[in-house]
């Protein structure tokens, strides 16, 4: 038998990665796409003998299994590919071998190893030839996560920074992300989140068997980006308190986030909220290949008790009431992942919804999706998975109550139909504007298909609408108001500045009105939760027939400074109740703007060559700023991330600081910044930078 002891193998990685659409990853590992042929060149010690054939395996995963499909025994042939593994020669001179070698388009993803077997009539021999990382391929249309257009793939599986929409209806905002899919070390890490599943930990074999199916891999994802029934990589924090970690709105990306879970060991990083889940969650899915984006609904329902309604409470003083489970969160934010549903039905392929941050449990475990988002625009939620609830999150009816703690009686005040999933948004392909995709989930409002809609997932979940709150055990007594009531923004919305309103009444009888008006301000966190009681006012206007008032609203910035958090939000609230007839509660939330941070480029910035950039602030304040932090990341122009102490600033005091960066690719990359201190706990900013060679 020939001795093989001594070979070697040039992987040919550059034009292989190259091929496979995976040369932006760091390192030189051998990362290939399934489905598609590589090819390497295997040099053995001395010829094959006549008589002597060559076979190869690939295997993944700790146990691997041709039953399973986790391991592959295949020989070298010399015609033509199959559909299965295979290894063909392509040429040969003397003891030099050129090979081309392919995987099924179904095969698992992960990390594999491969050997090569001698084989004589009377002996054999086995070598290790090497290992390489096998993912999705959305460049193969016979791979479930094929996507046909080319600047969709670029945007949704190798575009390594992005922007998540954040905000409230009025206010629609942008923040900038960092996916960073391709850095150093990242792949590994998402392809351990994997190892570290529930799924994985029960029954090895199988999960890894799985690892073929994107629906699978993006339901156990959803489950392994929040921490609460596993070693998962984010905790949840909507508390307002984040001492003993980050406040979640300091993050400026995913990469600092997985190398911290790695780096303690895997435990759950802290803190979380839902577009640092989302976020996470795109980076991970785009690393292995599954094309992925970021979805942001505003007015997003949290329907605890599948009965598509959501229920809020206030009191007769205006105070909001935290008395449901149920709740409507300013903005939520999930991801669309792209793939067929074989198990579904053609009709159901495409865009699916997972969703990371956890809300509710689904089989035993915090994770939701996919849930076709196809589907949910027809109101099919009887489908796997967790369709109920991303309906409810994008189409529940929102019941206003009014509850008497004095009496324990609870009035039903007033129901809409058209507040909740406004504003569908993600990131445009190719550009930073604002795509809305509310039609792809549900039928224009107020047009006769979407109230069909409704009623048929009404009619599919048969929930007991006479359960709970949303019964007849309160008063209902939904009325025609005699008056009605908006809050009104007067001036611009800062930190550091009074906030004025005009709340306008408007009789709409034609008799005289006297109306007791209860107001309330409180500091909240952007999914509703009520951190302080910032200010009060009671009043009574009257009102002659048909007559419209105003009534001036300030609220000063000493009255609300200690209890605003970083989302920067107020809640103001005016129970009016014009005689003995049912309340009208009028309702606001505000955004305040942050000062504004200015990154500026001062250089042309070039490949491997450092490059100035320098950080504007101007404290608006006045009072002194201290504690400040600026934190800067960027895929492709630093490694890891930068930490800068900024010196305190005294009142209206500018601040500049300089900082060198150091691009590693080329093309237009984004720096992002986040600047902190005691009264400003995040601000933002982002910078575009085109790195020539």
């Amino acid at each position: 038998m020939t001795d093989f002891s001594h070979h070697s193998v040039n992987w040919q990685t550059t034009v292989n990665r190259q091929a496979h659409h995976t040369d932006k990853y760091f390192g030189q590992e051998l990362i290939l796409r399934r489905g598609q042929e590589f090819t390497f060149s295997l040099t053995l010690s001395q010829p094959l003998k006549v008589g002597e054939s060559l076979e190869f395996t690939a295997s993944t995963g700790p146990s691997p299994s041709e039953s399973a499909r986790t391991k592959a025994v295949f020989s070298l042939s010399h015609g033509t590919s199959g559909s299965g593994w295979y290894a063909r020669l392509v040429s040969q001179r003397h003891n030099s071998l050129v090979i081309s070698m392919s995987s099924p388009a179904n095969a698992p993803i992960g990390w594999y190893t491969l050997s090569m077997q001698v084989s004589s009539s009377v002996d054999s021999a086995t070598r290790k030839l090497g290992t390489f990382i096998l993912l999705f391929n959305p460049w193969l249309r016979a791979d479930g996560v094929f996507l046909s257009n080319q600047a969709e793939r670029e945007e949704y599986v190798l575009e390594d920074s992005g922007a998540i929409f954040v905000g409230s209806v009025n206010r629609i905002n942008m923040v900038g992300w960092n996916f960073g899919q391709f850095e150093g070390d990242i792949l590994n890490i998402c392809l351990s989140i994997l190892d570290h599943s529930l799924n994985f930990r029960r029954d090895p074999t199988t999960d890894v068997a799985r690892r073929n199916d994107p629906k699978y891999i993006g339901r156990v994802l959803s489950a392994m980006i929040n921490g609460n029934d596993d070693s998962g990589v984010l905790s949840g924090n909507w508390s307002g308190n984040y001492t003993g970690g980050l406040d979640p709105r300091n993050w400026n990306g995913s990469v600092e986030i997985l190398k911290e879970w790695k780096r303690s060991g895997f435990q759950p990083v802290r803190y979380g909220q839902c577009w640092v889940f989302g976020g996470t969650l795109n980076t991970v899915l785009r690393a292995l290949g599954i094309p992925a984006r970021v979805i942001t609904n505003f007015n997003s329902a949290h329907d605890t008790d599948r009965n598509l309604s959501v229920d809020v409470f206030y009191d007769p003083q205006g105070n909001p009431l935290d008395k449901s489970s149920d709740s409507i969160w300013n903005f939520h934010v999930w991801n669309e992942a792209w793939f067929v549903r074989n198990d579904l039905g053609s009709s159901y392929s495409g865009w699916q919804v997972l969703d990371a941050t956890p809300q509710e449990r689904s089989q035993g475990v915090f994770q939701c999706g996919p849930a076709s988002v196809a589907a949910v625009r027809e109101g099919d939620v009887d489908l796997d998975y967790d369709m109920p609830f991303v309906f409810a999150e994008v189409n529940a009816d929102r019941i206003t109550w009014i509850y008497d703690d004095y009496r324990d009686v609870r009035r039903q005040n007033s129901s809409d139909t058209y507040t909740v999933g406004k504003y569908i948004s993600t990131k445009a392909v190719g550009s930073y504007s604002r795509l809305d995709v509310t039609e792809k989930y549900k039928h224009p409002e107020g047009s006769r298909q979407e109230r069909q809609v409704f009623n048929k997932a009404m009619g599919k979940l048969k929930p007991n609408r006479t359960f709970g709150p949303t019964s007849a055990e309160g008063e209902r007594e939904e009325r025609e108001p005699s008056i009605s009531g908006t809050f009104k923004v007067n001036g611009i919305l800062e930190v550091g500045k009074d906030v004025h309103l005009s709340l306008i009444l408007k009789n709409l009888t034609s008799d005289m009105r006297t109306v007791t008006v209860n107001m309330t301000a409180w500091t909240i966190v952007y999914n509703g939760t009520l951190l302080h009681e910032a200010w009060k006012e009671s009043i009574t206007v009257s009102l002659d027939p048909e007559e419209e008032t105003q009534h001036p609203v300030k609220i000063t910035y000493a009255q609300y400074e200690k209890y605003l958090k970083a989302d920067n939000m107020i809640r103001i609230t005016a129970v009016c109740q014009a005689s003995d007839e049912a309340e009208v509660v009028v309702a606001r939330d505000v955004i305040l703007d942050n000062p504004t941070l200015t990154l500026e480029l001062l250089d042309q910035a070039q490949v491997r060559k450092p490059v100035n950039v320098q950080m504007l602030f101007a404290n608006p304040l006045d009072e002194p700023v201290k504690n400040c932090v600026l934190m800067v990341e960027g895929s492709g122009l630093l490694l890891g991330s930068l930490r800068i102490d900024v010196p305190n600033l005294r009142p209206k005091e500018r601040s500049r600081v300089r900082f060198e960066i150091m691009p590693t690719r080329s093309g237009t990359k984004q720096l992002l910044a986040d600047f902190s201190c005691n009264k400003f706990p995040a601000i933002k900013a982002m910078l575009s930078v085109d790195v020539a060679e």
